[in-house]
């Protein structure tokens, strides 16, 4: 009975692991159709090679044992690189992109999303973390005016914290959507982490949107890491 108990308890702890490759798989598979083969070619060419270094040195079986685990390490490594680039581009045009990779960010960082939408669907979102506040802003020309409007708000309910601007996309001055998370985490820190908690709480009095979210879903799915 205390086997079965055990059995069942590493089922569960395996099966969000399976399920998190899984979706990862199929995310990068639905853009990217070759990386099935991908992965078997790069497994198989390491693993060949360490078997012929091992028939060299007089130790094919030995260069086999070693090799096995390296080609698997190998194939996981691209395919993680691989994948992340592929989660990107899935999401990549979306309404609310920039919020779903802002709100990735785990240590250090909270992220409100669509702090300021307009009827054209472009979105303010509102991130607080050691570096101060950042207001990254998702759409047409008519963004960069309401970022400024949401800076002055900042200001007012957070006089004296630095407030730093990023616009999405792929234009002059715009932070590509694929390195928003690594832009806004390499941003130098500037409050330590009492001032950092006394601005989330004003600003979390302030509340979130100023308008509705415009119809359409925000990306679903897609875990960025």
């Amino acid at each position: 009975m205390i086997m079965f108990k055990k059995k069942n308890k590493e089922a569960k702890i395996k099966s969000p692991r399976f399920q998190t490759f899984r979706d990862a798989y199929g995310v990068t598979k639905s853009v990217k159709p070759w990386i099935g083969v991908a992965v078997v070619a790069v497994f198989a060419v390491v693993l060949v090679i360490g078997v012929a270094l091992g028939v060299v040195l007089g130790h094919p079986v030995y260069g086999g044992f070693v090799s096995i685990p390296l080609a698997a390490l190998a194939a996981l490594f691209f395919f993680t690189r691989i994948a992340g680039s592929a989660a990107y581009a899935s999401i990549e045009g979306q309404i609310g992109a920039g919020a779903s990779v802002l709100m990735a960010i785990r240590k250090g960082w909270t992220t409100t999303p669509a702090v300021a939408v307009n009827r054209q669907q472009d979105m303010v979102h509102r991130s607080v973390g050691r570096a101060g506040i950042v207001l990254t802003g998702e759409g047409g020309f008519a963004v960069r005016q309401m970022v400024q409007d949401e800076k002055k708000k900042s200001e007012r309910y957070a006089p004296g914290v630095p407030i730093t601007e990023v616009f999405v996309g792929e234009g002059d001055g715009q932070v590509p959507i694929r390195k928003l998370q690594k832009h806004v985490t390499k941003l130098p820190k500037k409050l330590s982490a009492h001032q950092m908690r006394e601005v989330r709480a004003r600003l979390k009095a302030v509340g979130g949107m100023s308008m509705p979210i415009p119809k359409g879903p925000m990306p679903k799915g897609t875990k960025i890491r």
